[in-house]
Order: structure tokens, then sequence, then C-alpha cells
């Protein structure tokens, strides 16, 4: 039985505001790494180069005086390798083990600091052997992006998992994985549903315990098969629930009437609702909650004859994510021309599997009578 040890570094970066450059985290994110140790000792990924200094004084602590013998690459992205250069300048004898596209995005990411560690290139199931354990190598091509591998230690159950299972926030399992987790896989990896599938059926052909993914926590036992499931329904774009997204956007607050009143109706009939300002509100989350639920109601007030830049900037990132299989209610506005509802049709209807229902309710400014009792019947269809 292999003696090898895992030893996980987490390193939680608190100042950041936009990961990605768009997506609002207002608790941080994690850089997690590992240093596996054997007769041998492995590396698997960095961090960003925003916590490198703190993460090499971690690094060193942990290992303890002995040397690593090989880093593994799994991911090239530059939250996960960007302490790459520095901590081969460390340890020029390390090898690097990656595949062919790791290291030709290595060579772009390293153009003016090369590294000229020795490199292992490996294929999909090859397998790398450190003292007597050994690591598996599961490619998981646009997972999300074309060079990642997940790797599998056999002597302990283990699956590296790269960005997949990953969660905005802190490490800490005793916070809440759902929200974030939802809102890190719909935005950044919910346009790849098929390629996650099939990466989820390469993992049924083998035993985990852990998941231990490069960004929040280790994930085991129940919560393991709670996010296993979850990544079913959203590789698949099956709904969570049949609750409804209420998503507007509007000048004076009209709009937002309507909107607020579609809420409280859907609300009354027994349907969960996510009510969302556009304009007010950053996408990932009206993303995140469109892949949640089984239906929408959009909202636009209409703006050089289509609809509201908020609204099109929702429709143009669900359409790129691929969502699919949605029941669809529709609200306009507009005081002399009203062209919201067919723009937001034109969209959805380029779109797999989108029910729109035909009954658009049209605001001439603000609400009357005849538009609450149309709301009402909007809302009573939607959860027929």
């Amino acid at each position: 039985m292999s003696n090898v040890k895992i030893h996980r570094i987490s390193m939680h970066d608190t100042e950041i505001d936009l990961f990605e450059g768009q997506y609002p985290v207002e608790n941080g994110v994690t850089y997690n790494t590992t240093v596996l140790e054997n007769d041998e000792t492995v590396l698997v990924d960095t961090v960003d180069a925003r916590m490198k200094d703190a993460w090499l004084a971690e690094l060193l602590r942990t290992l303890d005086g002995r040397r690593p013998d090989a880093l593994v690459i799994s991911h090239m992205e530059p939250d996960h390798s960007g302490s790459l250069v520095a901590v081969c300048a460390l340890y020029p004898d390390m090898k690097l083990v990656g595949n062919a596209k790791t290291f030709a995005m290595m060579d772009q990411f390293t153009a003016e600091t090369p590294v000229a560690n020795p490199r292992v290139t490996v294929k999909d199931g090859d397998t790398f052997t450190f003292g007597d354990a050994s690591l598996r190598f599961i490619f998981a091509p646009m997972v999300h992006w074309p060079e990642v591998m997940l790797c599998y230690l056999p002597e302990t159950k283990t699956l590296f998992a790269a960005d997949a299972f990953g969660r905005f926030g802190s490490a800490d399992p005793a916070d809440p994985w759902t929200d974030e987790g939802r809102r890190y896989y719909t935005n950044i990896v919910g346009k790849y549903g098929q390629q996650v599938k099939a990466v989820l059926a390469k993992a049924k052909g083998i035993e985990i315990e852990t998941v231990c993914p490069l960004h929040g926590p280790d994930l085991s036992g129940e919560a393991l098969g709670r996010v296993l499931g979850l990544y079913e329904k959203w590789a698949s774009y099956t709904p969570e629930d049949n609750g409804t997204l209420v998503a507007y956007a509007g000048f004076h607050g009209h709009t937002r009437e309507a909107a607020e009143l579609m809420a409280k109706t859907l609300m009354a009939l027994g349907n969960e609702v996510t009510l969302i300002d556009l304009a007010r509100t950053n996408k990932s989350y009206a993303v995140a909650a469109a892949f949640r639920h089984k239906h929408m109601v959009l909202a636009s007030t209409t703006y050089d004859a289509a609809y509201m830049p908020a609204m099109e900037q929702f429709l143009i990132a669900i359409k790129a994510k691929n969502l699919q299989g949605r029941t669809v209610g529709l609200i306009e506005n507009g005081t002399w021309a009203p062209m919201a509802g067919k723009h937001m049709r034109a969209v959805l209807e380029t779109m797999k599997e989108m029910e729109i229902l035909p009954d658009v309710v049209t605001l001439r400014s603000a609400m009357t009578a005849k538009n609450r009792e149309e709301i009402a019947h909007l809302a009573e269809a939607l959860v027929r």
C-alpha cells in the first residue's frame, strides 16, 4: 500500500473584485494547489501571480526542505499558472508534466521569460509514476480550455479536477456551495455541456472518494454526491426546479412595476421566483438563475427600436452559454412603438427548444387594468 500523502495549499484572494475581469466575487476566490509527498514529491498546479509570494512561502513550509521532482500543469489559465515561472526558477531540475497543448500555451505565456525545465508530455489515459504511486490523466478539453486535464490518484481515490467542481468564495466546506458553485459553472463552463457530460461519463468509470478542485473546497461524501447531481443537470441544461426568473430592464419604473407584479402573482400561485433588475445586477447572477429555473419572464422597455442594452447583454449571455429547453413569457413597454417583444423573441427563437408563449403583454407607458389581467393570465400559463 502506498504511503503517499496529500497536502492541499489554498490561497484565498479577498482583494480581487472581478474574476476573469467580469464576475463580481464579493467573498473573493481561492486558488488551490497540491503537494503529493511520497518517495518523490509532485506539485499539482501553481497560483495566480497576485498570490505568488504568499503561496511560495506556504509551499516552502509544506515542502519542509524537500525538492519537488515534478509539477503537473492541469490548466494553463493564468490564475493557476501565474506563479509557474517563479517556482521553476527555484527548482530548475523539476520536471513539468503536461500535454502538447499545455506546453504550446506555456510557451506563449512565458515568451519573454522562457522556462527551461525538462518536460514530460502525456496523452489521455497515460500515467505518471512517482515513488510507489501514480497519477492517471483524464483529458477534459473545453472544460473550459482545450488543454485541461484532470488527474486521478488511485491510491487514495482522489480526483484533482482542474477547474471542474469549483466555486467562487472560500475553500471552507462549511460555506454554502450551491449558489456560488452554480454561478461559477454556468458563467464559466456553461457553454460546454456536451464536453462536461463526456468528462462525467469518464469519471463514472473510476472510484472517487474525494474531488479536489482548483477553486473552492474539496468535496467528498454527501457533498460530492450532491454536486455531481447538479453537474449532471447543468451539463444537460435540465432545470433544477419549476421556478421562474423574472428579469427586467426599463427606464422610469413602469416596466419594473410590471415585472414586480408578475413576480408577486407567480409567488401567489406557489411558484418560486428570482426577480432581477438587469441594469443593476451583474448578468452572471441572472445567467445562473436562468440555468436554475424552468421558466423565464423577460420584461424590457423599447430602446432604439429594439430593447434595453441590459436586456441585450443578458440575451447574448444566455445564448452564448447554450441555455435551452426553457419556457419564456414576454413583457414589453413602449410609449409610441413597442418593439422589445419582437426583438427578444427573435433572439430566443435562435436558441434550442425554447418555448415562447404567444401572448406578449404590451404596456404603452404605464400599466392599465387590462395589463394587470394579462400578467395574471401569463403567470397562470407559465405555472401550467
